[in-house]
């Protein structure tokens, strides 16, 4: 099979467009031919070796897919080849305090389920789900991790409800669109920023009532104008650096800032007088639970949300998406198609 790999940290021109050795499926395991893989941060952080995650060498990156299954070891009523399938890359141990409470997105002990980066991937059986014939495989792969992080910060993190008044960062990436949509469907006012017009405008079809390009404007100044001056209720922050200092002077008293990402800076200064005399609450987010990853995708599949993809590229071209990615200069999802 093709793969994209690297075999050292780097730029972008670390990843490889080469011949790998086809994986050979466990018994318990199915062989996927991927059709479609979705590009995250955190793939470039990985790549750069910046993730603090375990890496070994080569690697094949990628967290959300869809494809085909090409091969079934231990025959199954419910999964035969040719089967249309999204695949979750993550395997919960099923008998951690976080499993056994419905937060396996916690879970530190269950295996990591190989990237999508390739043409050919071993997962286990119960990794796979049915893709409708109306979804297309660039939708499935687009919609995994943006929604189901979205959902799981403003839903679960946040607890967002209807009335309230919520600030979305970066209208223009994969999460930050997914969050307008999640916010409006909630029922909140959604407030959101971005680095240029046609990225606001893209926010406000998917349902934004307020836009503003932080570029030309002081966003804090421009949220307190308006919220008349109160600032939001709910605050979804997955930048980092500057932004996220700035974005503490957006709250309202008692307002709640979750926090999902730090591409721009990890390591932030916090002033903790206006903090604690505000009661505001800063809340951390990981990941979504598979709970909340199944109750997206069929919102997918049912036309209620709809994933924003900037571009598909095939896979020889990874190197370039991860640059692009990198560059900001674009309003969705990349994509790989192998």
């Amino acid at each position: 099979m093709k793969a994209a790999w690297f075999r050292r940290f780097g730029g972008p021109e670390v990843l490889t467009y080469e011949d790998a050795p086809d994986p050979e499926p466990a018994p318990e395991e199915v062989l996927v031919r991927v059709r479609a893989a979705g590009i995250n941060h955190v793939d470039l952080d990985i790549r750069a070796g910046v993730s603090r995650f375990p890496v070994s060498f080569p690697h094949i990156l990628g967290l959300e897919y869809a494809g085909e299954i090409a091969v079934v070891r231990q025959p199954d009523s419910h999964i035969k080849e040719g089967d249309r399938v999204w695949v979750s890359t993550r395997v919960a141990c099923e008998s951690c305090e976080y499993c056994l409470t419905g937060r396996d997105n916690l879970c530190r002990v269950g295996p990591r389920v190989p990237g999508g980066y390739c043409e050919l991937v071993s997962v286990p059986a119960s990794c796979v789900h049915p893709l409708p014939d109306t979804v297309s495989f660039d939708d499935a792969a687009a919609a995994q991790v943006a929604f189901g992080t979205a959902w799981h910060v403003l839903m679960t993190r946040a607890q967002l409800r209807a009335g309230d008044t919520v600030l979305i960062q970066a209208a223009g990436s994969g999460i930050g669109s997914a969050g307008i949509q999640v916010a409006h469907l909630a029922g909140a006012t959604v407030i959101t920023t971005a680095s240029n017009d046609e990225k606001l405008r893209k926010a406000l079809d998917l349902g934004a009532d307020h836009t503003i390009n932080y570029t030309q404007e002081d966003f804090p100044e421009r949220v307190r104008e308006l919220t008349g001056g109160k600032g939001v209720d709910v605050l979804m922050e997955h930048v980092g650096g500057e932004v996220f200092t700035k974005s503490l002077e957006c709250l309202k008293r008692d307002g709640v800032i979750v926090t999902v990402g730090g591409h721009s800076g990890e390591v932030v200064p916090f002033d903790i007088i206006p903090f604690f005399r505000s009661e505001h609450r800063l809340v951390g987010s990981a990941s979504w639970t598979r709970h909340e990853l199944n109750k997206v995708m069929e919102m997918v599949f049912a036309g209620t949300f709809r994933p924003v993809i900037h571009q598909a590229m095939p896979l020889s071209q990874a190197a370039e998406a991860h640059r692009l990615v990198d560059s900001r200069e674009f309003s969705g999802k990349v994509l790989l198609n192998p």
